[in-house]
């Protein structure tokens, strides 16, 4: 050419007028201002003269380009579908990038074509899809929204389903400069500068110490729960010190490939994050991916898994084909099921908030090995110690000792020996280890809440959420629409908001609260309901004709009332449900994380108390107030009071919790990855159906990433729910079940790799999102481990029988006296529990219909029952024992004292286990010395570069620093 500009000369003489362009053209120049560097680029390049004189040239000329495309920008497009980026059934769109980068002749990547991440050009990675119909109304709205997201700089393109053409996917992809932009507004940090570590100075006794160490670690497996170092890829974020990306600064940051220094969560989040903040009508409120999500509009939004979680080769001879599969075969496979989880990348593919969760549920799962070890040696304990039990002796050997029925008429006079498996059942939960394992586990609820603290601290460090605080969230809104009309200014952003008034606020406060508090009431309705079954069951069972049943009657009514009561708890959290979102948005609550607040604190209250209030009553008032033979208290004047067994109300509680505790944890694991599986696996069979198996696998991955389920409407909250009632059933009554620790530990270690295996395979990748802890459920825990400390020793002094032993021993025994405590102390504990009834005294509703002559030959005239009570011929007929009020004060002084004694321990541990490790504080310490340091070494290099280059060009310069 003439001259170096002439192409680009050319290029800009046949621009077309602004009048001159149709609609349609007028979109895709505004999608594509960058490309003006496409068109200018080929004719530049042929060129053999000095760059310099082009840059110069360019500088001139720029000035007529950007009036040009402001020009552009101000011409309204009329309002109609945009499908000139809409591409029918094909697995690659035409859009108008790919096509001049055709032109121009660069070569398209195949590969990145085929593997539908990427648009047709093979350069442009999809970091968002959106999803709505054809058929969809909202049509106005949506090309209004995807016309101000072009103006944003984000590139689109759309293509129909391959399953359904009224299905549209809209792509869409973030260039550099938008991401450079919006990284910097959104504070996100970035990695600059590689870390030094620094090795503290030991002494020699402690290099000894070490390496004797070790010496002895030689001998054992090479950290078998440790994955492959060289599986997993090396995250430079994690080894860099990070700072809040600035363009001006982008020389400071460490930039291999712009493709890919902001990773795919990163990318995702940006784009949310415009998406989040473009209108699609014009008003103040009509603002928002939400609101359309909301309203129709779209039907689905996402951002794309990175490929398929399944490869052909090998991961350990070919590698990882993707993150998503590097985390399938080292995270969500069932054989790393002993390994520690990978929670680096789960946070780079997940974002912190799922990662957190993650590293919450991986903690508490370690932090029960030692709770699931100290609970199956009180469990063995006992087990050890069942032949030497003198309680469990005596009560096998009582054959001459006749109870009392335990219901009206249909029960029958029963030996006391016949109870003797109950009571050795009795005996491996409640045995002389039960109060040491009562106040472990106190203690332990405690060191593990604190340690999770110094724990979140180190992740919290290790991703940068140290200095991250959340930005002023958005009013939502529903209250919005709701208060519109009433506004006042914020007083951090300036700008008027709606307003509620503080009677309005109370008002549907005090609604709500009534609200739960209805909700209560039911529960208890529930319970009361089972325990009117199980009154009139008991006798039910007792006249059945299966001697099975009959000689078990009480074991039978109380296995089927705690399946009855399952169920009712499974179908009432239906209803929680519904109750708790209609209450929540009742209140109007300002902010998404108050909404998300207020719905977990009812949630947790109601399914709290739905699952725990028929334990409670087996707990503290089965057996308590059924008054005694010939004056039973009744129901309605009707049904009597259910008694415990023989061998105590343990065994009950220990049923219940058992069952509940296995079914719900089944239950669960199954709604979480079973229903999801199950709905997959319909949709891939109807897919096969229609297109057969190998169109199938031709699909692009957007198709397969829509064909997933999306995530939980309430996002970590179910997760959440789980685990922390399971913390419930861990902490509030072990003392009646040390077998719990264990119970959750292998439920945990299952739960993680279903988890797993349900976010990488069965779900739509959900978008990272950051969170510096694990919000309110932490205070939530804490509420549990204050009750735990409390139903602990109500349950040790109420439930079981360590208070009356315990009395027994030291005041009414053998030993009476002497400061002794052993089994041969024991000796006629049983007898003197026990209390006598004659069989005359009986009510003529309670008299039974047997008069027990099948013991002795002859009708009996007396029977025993539980109790304190004097026999019936004493100045006051079944009056109180000095015995009863010598057991009750000792119940209440045990309540007291174990309650303030594990107080205190809680306490003293808080106190001294800091929220953050010294090395922690150190080395933040020392990183902001040494960022300082780098910032102000990068910035002198900088200046004194240009300085030399000043020099070097002969130009003059002011005498500036340094």
């Amino acid at each position: 050419p003439e001259s170096p500009l002439a192409g680009f000369s050319t290029a800009l003489s046949q621009t077309p007028s602004i009048s001159s362009i149709s609609s349609e053209g007028r979109e895709d120049l505004q999608v594509n201002r960058l490309e003006t560097q496409i068109w200018i680029k080929p004719d530049i390049q042929k060129t053999d003269v000095d760059f310099s004189e082009i840059l110069n040239a360019i500088q001139e000329i720029a000035k007529d380009v950007n009036i040009f495309f402001d020009e552009l920008e101000g011409v309204n497009s009329p309002s109609k579908d945009d499908d000139s980026l809409l591409h029918h059934g094909n697995l690659t769109s035409t859009s108008d990038d790919a096509s001049r980068l055709e032109v121009v002749g660069e070569e398209v990547p195949d590969k990145n074509k085929a593997n539908g991440l990427y648009f047709r050009d093979g350069k442009c990675r999809i970091d968002y899809i959106l999803v709505y119909r054809k058929s969809n109304p909202q049509t106005e709205k949506r090309e209004v929204f995807e016309r101000n997201i072009r103006a944003e700089g984000l590139q689109m393109e759309k293509e129909s389903s391959l399953t359904n053409s009224d299905i549209i996917f809209v792509k869409l992809h973030a260039p550099w400069e938008v991401l450079g932009k919006y990284a910097e507004l959104m504070n996100v940090r970035m990695p600059f500068r590689r870390k030094i570590y620094y090795l503290h100075r030991r002494y020699k006794f402690m290099n000894r110490i070490e390496k004797q160490i070790s010496r002895f670690r030689g001998w054992l497996p090479r950290k078998p729960m440790k994955l492959d170092k060289e599986t997993l890829p090396d995250l430079e974020e994690n080894d860099c010190y990070t700072a809040p990306f600035s363009q001006q600064r982008i020389h400071h940051f460490i930039i291999h490939n712009k493709d890919t220094f902001f990773n795919n969560a990163t990318r995702s989040r940006i784009v949310h994050h415009i998406l989040q903040r473009v209108k699609y009508e014009e008003g103040k409120n009509k603002i928002g991916l939400n609101r359309l999500l909301s309203n129709g509009s779209y039907e689905a939004a996402f951002p794309l898994h990175e490929g398929s979680y399944r490869s052909k080769n090998s991961i350990r001879t070919h590698g990882a084909e993707n993150h998503r599969h590097l985390l399938y075969e080292c995270w969500a496979s069932w054989g790393v099921w002993y390994k520690y989880q990978p929670l680096d990348l789960v946070r780079r593919y997940f974002g912190e908030k799922i990662g957190l969760y993650f590293a919450w549920l991986g903690w508490y799962t370690g932090m029960l090995f030692p709770a699931a070890f100290i609970g199956l040696f009180v469990f063995l304990y006992g087990v050890t110690t069942l032949n030497h039990c003198q309680v469990s002796k005596e009560v096998c050997q009582a054959t001459d000792i006749i109870m009392c029925p335990i219901c009206d008429k249909y029960c029958p006079f029963m030996r006391l020996s016949d109870s003797c498996v109950y009571a050795k059942v009795t005996h491996l939960f409640d045995n002389g280890a039960t109060v040491f394992f009562a106040v472990f586990m106190a203690v332990w609820a405690t060191v593990f809440l604190e340690f999770w603290k110094r724990r979140r601290a180190v992740i919290a460090y290790d991703w940068d959420l140290i200095d991250w605080e959340e930005e002023e969230e958005e009013i939502r809104p529903q209250f919005e629409a709701k208060y519109s009309k009433k506004e006042r200014m914020n007083p951090i952003s300036g700008k008027p908001e709606p307003y509620q008034a503080f009677a309005d606020k109370c008002s549907r406060l005090i609604v709500s609260a009534s609200g739960i508090f209805f909700m209560i009431c039911v529960v208890i309705a529930a319970v009361f309901g089972i325990v009117i079954y199980r009154v009139v069951t008991v006798s039910t069972f007792a006249a059945f004709k299966w001697a099975l049943i009959r000689n078990n009657s009480q074991v039978a009514t109380t296995g089927t009332a705690v399946c009855i009561n399952f169920c009712i708890i499974m179908l009432l959290n239906v209803l929680y449900e519904k109750v708790a979102l209609f209450l929540t948005n009742l209140e109007q609550p300002r902010t998404e994380s108050e909404w998300e607040n207020s719905f977990t604190l009812k949630m947790f209250l109601f399914q709290f108390v739905n699952l725990n209030s028929s334990t409670f009553y087996i707990a503290f008032f089965l057996g308590r107030f059924t008054g005694h033979p010939g004056a039973y208290l009744r129901l309605i004047n009707r049904w009597r009071l259910e008694e415990c067994h023989p061998s105590g109300c343990l065994i009950d509680l220990c049923m219940q919790m058992g069952i509940i505790m296995v079914l719900k944890q089944t239950w669960n694991n199954f709604m979480e990855l079973g229903y999801p599986l199950i709905q997959n696996w319909w949709t891939r069979r109807k897919l096969r159906q229609e297109y057969g198996t190998q169109r199938k696998t031709s699909f692009p991955q957007w198709e397969k990433d829509y064909n997933l389920q999306p995530m939980n409407a309430y996002g970590l909250f179910d997760e959440y729910l789980e685990m922390i009632l399971q913390f419930g059933f861990t902490t509030i009554f072990v003392a009646a079940f040390p077998l719990a620790p264990l119970l959750a530990l292998l439920n945990n270690i299952i739960e993680i790799r279903l988890d797993a295996y349900k976010f990488v395979t069965q779900w739509r990748r959900p978008l990272a999102s950051r969170a510096k802890d694990i919000g309110i459920w932490y205070g939530i825990l804490e509420g549990i481990g204050i009750l735990s400390v409390i139903t602990n020793a109500f349950v040790i002094a109420v439930t079981s029988d360590f208070i009356p032993r315990l009395v027994y021993a030291y005041k009414y025994g053998p030993c009476a006296g002497q400061g002794e405590a052993g089994q041969k102390c024991m000796v006629g504990y049983v007898n003197a529990s026990l209390s006598v009834f004659l069989v005359s005294d009986f009510e003529n509703r309670s008299e039974p219909t047997s008069n027990g002559s099948e013991f002795s030959g002859s009708p009996l005239k007396y029977c025993r029952y539980r109790d304190y009570r004097d026999p019936p011929h004493s100045p006051v007929p079944y009056g109180y024992t000095l015995q009863f009020w010598h057991v009750l004060a000792a119940r209440l002084a045990f309540i007291i004292v174990f309650e303030h004694l594990v107080f205190c321990i809680k306490h003293l541990i808080s106190y001294l286990i800091p929220d953050l490790p010294k090395d922690l504080r150190d080395r933040m310490r020392r990183e902001k010395y040494l960022i300082q340091e780098m910032m102000y070494e990068a910035e002198l290099e900088r200046l004194q570069k240009e300085r030399k280059e000043r020099k070097k060009n002969g130009k003059s310069y002011h005498n500036e620093w340094p």
